[in-house]
């Protein structure tokens, strides 16, 4: 922090601070859910089955990835060697380590000798490495803690049931704000400490930071959908389609598997998911802010970010702490989780115009701008918010049209739901570019430097990424209530099958509305996840730009243009990345369904439903983990090796096309798939609640009911494994683009080394394909070296 006034050093210790307050909110929580009571025996003994195979998971999953982690922290380390310092990084070095005045340290930095450019090399690249440990370990935490904790809370959600819909609502929501806070707690930690480390040196760390925590993300988010997906379509198909089975009844024996799925996919993943998202809002805005204060000589446009992140977290606690409902037997969960969510919008918004209007006074085009950027991404939120409440939610006319369609058989219900996602992206890229219009409307002008003026207008679209996610407490709490509210209802389920008295069926009523309102939450932070990975990834996107003309101006002088060639065929490469992603990621799924059906037929034919047999509840669980691990890096490797092979072979211009073919197509497909799928499954939901009456075709048992299953197993690995995991994917693409950008300006004539890493990354590449082509372990095969056994 040298070189900064009182002030500004007070308010990057009271961030500091407020993000210690959050991770101190988090532990109150925990302590207030730990408190409550865990229900009956068979309860316990649900709950204790889930926990386990979830711990079990997440250990191998774990031991899965770490040798990558290791590998690609020595590759960040290295990375630095490989180009000359940047101009901030020397000045840095100037100041820090020489401890050479503000005022004279581009003198200094002129005089450099070769053995200190080297010293900088070294300080920085272990700055970028630790910052990449960092970051995965944050995002690992996050997605670990998290999800034992929403585990911790599901038992006591449907222990409360049995006497208070209040009570239930607020441990469920509680149980989730744990997981946001550590999101919000931790990520403004990370970045705010490498901050206060390394300046304005601080963006070639912090791009070991967000890559970190999103390459950890893709990794949470791939195994945890295809373990989910997996067990889910198995679970279903076989359980309620071909024997008529209700949800989580205790004789289907891949129901444990489910609902440990629904932890270490909605819980684990989505938490890893925001959290670098969380991460790399901050990395875009810094490096632009840096870029602004070296062209400006403000030094706001850096410090402010951090002050606005700083304001979301005192928002959150307040907005989450106020989600409460009626102690009768009923209450409405969504308008007291909207309340909540609209609280802490509004204290943000006037917190946001109070730092501006003392802060942003003396910025360039005045307080209003920074203000009026921040603001248009809480807006954003909320309107992203509502729109994927329409499109998915129970009440609104989309899925009541699909449930309508059911009447007519499966191939009807399918095609609705397709057409209601296909619409859905439409409208959700119309909001996007409004808002990155809104960016051009509130900045541009400020500069008559065309460059400048780039910069101010990317900034904007930054700010509107970290005023979206400046939500991110309430936005985890209320994807996280989502699989709280299922394993709820299914601990609930399964432990009162036999029970048919008063307090169990006002239970059984309270859990099934909780879990109907968790559907939609979960679509909607889904929803809000894609978009701020949009919005992330277009500020990354002028990062890119930004850096390149740091390390040689002409480069991209006149920026990227469609008609050259050479950035067609980098767009063109770039958008089929989502497609070929998403297609081996429903395509894992499929298999290990397959699996898991053959696996619950089995154990219904040596007698599981009669009750002669007790159900394996193992197996599906080994069967789901082997087929998740057997995934992990093949699919992870796609999104890290494509930006460099095609930077590597076809220049820098090519690599801003596939950039901005990779945006745009992944935010089309992962909206489509995102709302499609919870369409589906809260049209099933409307099909389920209808009174059971199978002659009229009504309810469980008809067959608009196995219409709405089917359509139900068909958007899972939509809406859970490849939807959600292009997020973190078209992330992990535009960090890897900026890390390997330098390298490319600098060597255009690769040489014998260049052109070996180039054979070497398409070797792996390939590899990676077949890997996610080649067929899932067999049943003898898992049998012989089980993944869950340590």
């Amino acid at each position: 922090m040298y070189g900064l006034d009182t002030f500004e050093r007070i308010a990057i210790w009271s961030v500091l601070g407020i993000a210690i307050l959050g991770l101190l909110y988090a532990v109150f929580l925990r302590n207030q859910v730990l408190k409550e009571d865990k229900g009956t025996r068979e309860m316990q003994d649900v709950w204790n089955a889930i926990r386990e195979g979830a711990d079990a998971y997440l250990r191998r999953q774990l031991k899965t990835i770490l040798p990558l982690i290791f590998i690609l922290t020595i590759v960040l380390f290295a990375s630095i060697y490989i180009v000359p310092p940047t101009s901030e990084a020397s000045v840095w070095y100037c100041m820090a380590i020489k401890k050479v005045p503000a005022e004279l340290a581009e003198q200094c930095v002129e005089t450099l000798t070769i053995p200190e450019t080297q010293q900088i090399r070294t300080y920085i690249g272990f700055g970028r490495a630790f910052a990449f440990i960092l970051g995965a370990g944050f995002s690992l935490a996050v997605g670990q803690i998290g999800m034992r904790m929403a585990v911790q809370g599901n038992v006591r959600v449907a222990s409360a049931a049995r006497y208070s819909f209040g009570d239930s609502l607020r441990i469920a929501y509680r149980s989730g704000t744990i997981t946001g806070m550590l999101t919000d707690g931790l990520g403004l930690f990370g970045g705010t400490l490498i901050f206060m480390i390394f300046g304005v040196a601080a963006p070639d760390a912090l791009l070991g930071f967000g890559f970190g925590g999103t390459l950890l993300a893709l990794f949470m988010r791939v195994g945890g959908g295809i373990f989910t997906k997996a067990a889910d379509v198995g679970a279903d198909l076989v359980g309620k389609v071909e024997f008529g089975l209700t949800e989580d009844d205790p004789r289907n024996p891949a129901v444990i598997a489910d609902l440990v799925g629904d932890n270490v996919g909605d819980c684990a993943g989505m938490a890893a998911d925001i959290f670098e998202s969380y991460e790399v809002t901050i990395v875009s805005s810094l490096i632009l802010g840096v870029a602004l204060f070296s062209m400006t000589g403000h030094v706001e446009w850096i410090i402010f970010p951090l002050m606005v992140r700083g304001v979301g977290v005192l928002a959150s606690i307040v907005g989450t702490y106020n989600v409460r409902s009626s102690d009768g037997k009923s209450g409405d969960a969504m308008r007291a989780i909207f309340t909540g969510f609209l609280t802490s919008a509004s204290i943000s918004v006037v917190l946001f115009g109070i730092i501006s209007v003392f802060y942003m006074q003396d910025v360039p085009g005045g307080w209003w701008r920074p203000f009026l950027a921040a603001t248009v991404g809480v807006i954003l939120a909320i309107l992203i918010d509502r729109l994927t409440d329409y499109f998915t939610g129970t009440h609104a006319k989309p899925v009541q049209e699909i449930k309508k369609s059911a009447d007519t058989g499966t191939a009807t219900l399918i095609l609705s739901g397709i057409s209601t996602g296909f619409e859905s992206s439409a409208w959700s890229v119309l909001l996007l570019a409004g808002t990155i219009f809104a960016s051009i409307l509130i900045f541009g002008g400020i500069s008559t430097d065309p460059m400048l003026d780039f910069i101010f207008i990317l900034y904007g679209v930054a700010m509107t990424g970290i005023g979206m996610l400046t939500l991110t407490g309430n936005n985890v709490a209320m994807d996280s209530f989502g699989p709280i509210a299922d394993n709820a209802n299914g601990i609930g389920e399964m432990a009162w099958h036999d029970k048919d008295d008063e307090e169990t069926n006002n239970a059984k009523k309270i859990m099934a509305d909780l879990d109907a309102v968790g559907n939609t939450t979960k679509a909607i932070t889904k929803g809000i996840a894609i978009g701020s990975a949009v919005i992330a990834s277009v500020a990354l996107f002028g990062s890119f730009i930004t850096d390149v003309g740091r390390v040689d101006p002409t480069a991209l002088a006149d920026g990227i243009r469609v008609s050259m060639p050479i950035v067609f065929v980098g767009m063109l490469i770039g958008g089929i990345v989502p497609w070929l992603f998403s297609s081996f990621a429903i395509l894992a799924v499929s298999r290990a369904a397959s699996l898991i059906i053959l696996e619950v037929r089995r154990q219904f034919k040596l007698g599981v439903l009669e009750g002669e047999v007790e159900p394996d509840y193992g197996r599906p669980i080994e069967i789901s983990t082997s087929a998740a691990q057997k995934e992990l890096v093949p699919l992870a490797l796609i999104g890290v090796l494509s930006p460099i092979i095609v930077g590597l072979v076809f220049q820098v211009e090519a690599l801003g096309g596939f950039l901005a073919g990779i945006i745009l197509s992944g935010q089309l497909l992962a909206v489509f798939l995102n709302n499609s799928g919870g369409a589906w499954d809260n049209a099933k939901k409307l099909i389920e609640d209808e009174p059971a009456d199978p002659e009229n075709n009504l309810g469980k048992g008809s067959e608009r009911h196995k219409a709405g299953v089917v359509g139900d197993t068909v958007g899972d690995p939509f809406k859970d494994t490849a939807g959600p995991a292009l997020n973190p994917m078209i992330k992990v693409a535009n960090l890897v683009a900026l890390i390997v950008a330098p390298i490319v300006v600098t060597y255009k004539s690769l040489g014998f080394s260049g052109w070996l890493i180039v054979i070497l990354a398409v070797a792996a590449l390939i590899w990676a394909i077949i890997q996610s082509k080649k067929p899932a372990p067999s049943l003898k095969e898992i049998d012989a070296n089980p993944s869950t056994g340590d």
